[in-house]
């Protein structure tokens, strides 16, 4: 059952995340408050490993929670239930590609996903941002719809983080030298700062 429900979750989670692999964070958070199998500090360290790791992030995201769960077995039924959607609607698409190209319902009907994507992208990137930035958690209880929020920590602001994005930004847009570096530089320099910070305890 356990592998039933998992491709069945990333099934609707391939189905109605549009736009693109973090449009997938506010669905995953739902999967981790209603099953269990993981907390939001977790989803966050799998946002950053799938980010780390070639590949799109919904992806990833799918193969590695089917992995915490079910080890291999449950990856690849993770990961097929997300991509099962895009298959269909694909070969959906492509079959009927001439009659979708000028037909203006199809047109209407992507122009109002347009602010459906807009909003699952930028409630990520505002989760995600306080997450890491912050002390502030946001979260559901159960049956409200609604998000609410709370201190999790002592402090409003996580300085370490903070200072690091700042650097990040100053060094990718600024410093010459610097800036036209590989992304993957950046990822495995922060990679290392968290490292030694927690090894810290900051």
């Amino acid at each position: 059952m356990i592998f039933l429900r998992l491709y069945l979750e990333f099934f609707k989670t391939g189905l109605f995340a549009i736009g693109g692999g973090m449009a997938t964070l506010p669905f995953l958070k739902e999967i981790g408050e209603s099953t269990g199998w993981f907390t939001y500090a977790d989803m966050m360290n799998m946002l950053a490993v799938s980010e780390s790791t070639p590949g799109p992030i919904g992806i990833n995201m799918a193969t590695y929670v089917g992995y915490t769960v079910g080890g291999v077995p449950g990856a690849v039924i993770a990961t097929l239930g997300e991509v099962t959607p895009s298959i269909i609607v694909i070969l959906i698409v492509a079959a009927m590609l001439k009659k979708f190209r000028e037909n203006r319902y199809v047109e209407m009907a992507f122009y109002g996903l347009r602010p459906a994507s807009t909003g699952l992208i930028g409630a990520a990137c505002v989760t995600v941002v306080l997450e890491v930035l912050t002390g502030i958690e946001v979260f559901s209880a159960d049956g409200v719809f609604i998000n609410t929020f709370r201190l999790t920590g002592e402090h409003w602001i996580r300085w370490p983080g903070v200072a690091l994005a700042a650097v990040l930004i100053v060094l990718t847009n600024f410093v010459k030298p610097v800036r036209n570096w590989h992304p993957i530089v950046f990822i495995a320099l922060s990679a290392v700062v968290g490292i030694v910070f927690g090894f810290a305890g900051v």
